[in-house]
């Protein structure tokens, strides 16, 4: 029989398929961060943690609609907010009120990534945290989430994103 794929991990926080991101024992360099660019459709990233390889389909926000199509192969999903952009808080938190509610993913591993702490006026994690009501969401979610501040642009936080996909893939 065919060897099984990858894990799935769903949606991504990158968009450079041609990018071969890495987190290797005793690698302490990741190279540049790939170039950001909002998402407006699907992309599929291959990733290598260690010796693993695992696929991240990423799809922007404005497919909302059709995410639940891809939940059934999805082991683990990255759920990146604009930190910086505060008009979007309300409908980032009811699409991830619907991810943590969607039955296929009721064992999935989730991480929160706050991203584009670098620019000039971003809600700090604390605000982040008030406003999505965190502590509400992560008593009465099934899944186990983790939360992280992150900047795609610099780089910053990359790299525990990167072990936090390694770690789920352990477990």
């Amino acid at each position: 029989p065919p060897p099984p794929p990858p894990p799935l991990c769903l949606p991504l926080i990158l968009n450079r398929p041609d990018s071969q991101l890495s987190l290797k024992d005793g690698q302490t360099d990741l190279g540049e961060p790939p170039a950001t660019q909002p998402t407006v459709g699907t992309n599929l990233t291959d990733l290598t943690l260690g010796r693993r390889r695992v696929t991240v389909r990423e799809l922007g926000g404005c497919m909302g609609p059709i995410w639940p199509s891809y939940y059934r192969d999805c082991g683990s999903v990255i759920f990146m907010v604009d930190a910086a952009n505060t008009c979007q808080v309300s409908s980032s938190c009811v699409q991830l009120l619907s991810i943590l509610s969607a039955e296929l993913l009721q064992h999935a591993s989730v991480l929160l990534l706050f991203n584009k702490i670098d620019l000039p006026c971003p809600m700090t994690l604390v605000e982040m945290k008030s406003l999505f009501r965190l502590d509400d969401i992560i008593t009465h979610a099934s899944q186990p989430i983790t939360v992280l501040e992150l900047s795609a642009r610099s780089g910053l936080g990359l790299r525990e994103a990167l072990r936090w996909l390694d770690s789920t893939l352990k477990e």
